[in-house]
């Protein structure tokens, strides 16, 4: 039939199933997206790096004011102080190794790696949205710098200086307990929050991760 200029064919079983094909594309379309929150509905996560960096320079401030009063005030040659009833003695050492004493022998080696910690942690920065990791991660980079300046700046050298520790827990001379100093304190601390948020899933964007979303 013509009208208007244009000829009408017959539809053919071909024309249907096209049709049919086309009508379950846009329901797959449309629940696909209908699965999907959309973008502009999550809310936005801001950078935690100010609180991050206030984190960092606290730790690293307390380390260094801490051992600049020790050095003063409590020679080696000191006898130890006990406080809080013995749960702490005050005592100088200096130490060689990692944190708690560890790796006396390796100086140089452990030098090298606290600076790759701190790179790391400084370039991950930028994108840290979650409370939880900037805290974390502001201890333990707090604490390595602290430690970090003293095997910079202290004797026997550079890159090779012995750190100030200065804690004893529930003895002199280490009776229980390594040594250590409030540096050692924020890493061993920043380390066990870290873990406990990846224990439970979250990342470093602040979303849950795998674990979390179950």
């Amino acid at each position: 039939m013509r009208e208007n200029g244009r000829v009408d064919r017959p539809v053919t079983p071909d024309d249907t199933d096209a049709e049919h094909s086309a009508d379950g594309a846009r329901a797959a379309d449309a629940g696909a997206g209908a699965g999907r929150p959309a973008t502009d509905d999550l809310p936005a996560r801001r950078p935690r790096v100010v609180l991050f960096a206030a984190v960092a320079t606290l730790a690293l401030v307390l380390d260094l004011v801490s051992k600049l009063l020790v050095v003063a005030n409590l020679p080696q040659t000191h006898a130890p102080k006990r406080i809080l009833g013995g749960a702490i003695y005050l005592q100088q050492t200096r130490n060689s190794g990692a944190a708690f004493s560890l790796g006396t022998s390796f100086t140089v080696i452990l030098t090298a790696v606290a600076l790759a910690v701190v790179v790391f942690i400084v370039r991950t920065a930028g994108r840290m949205r979650s409370t939880g990791w900037a805290i974390a991660l502001g201890l333990i980079l707090g604490g390595a710098l602290g430690n970090l300046s003293d095997r910079l700046f202290r004797a026997p050298g550079f890159l090779r200086g012995h750190v100030v520790d200065w804690i004893s827990a529930f003895g002199p001379n280490a009776e229980h307990w390594p040594i250590f100093n409030l540096a050692d304190s924020a890493i061993m601390c920043g380390a066990i929050t870290a873990a406990l948020l990846a224990l439970f899933g979250i990342d470093i964007d602040g979303r849950a991760g795998r674990h979390g979303r179950g």
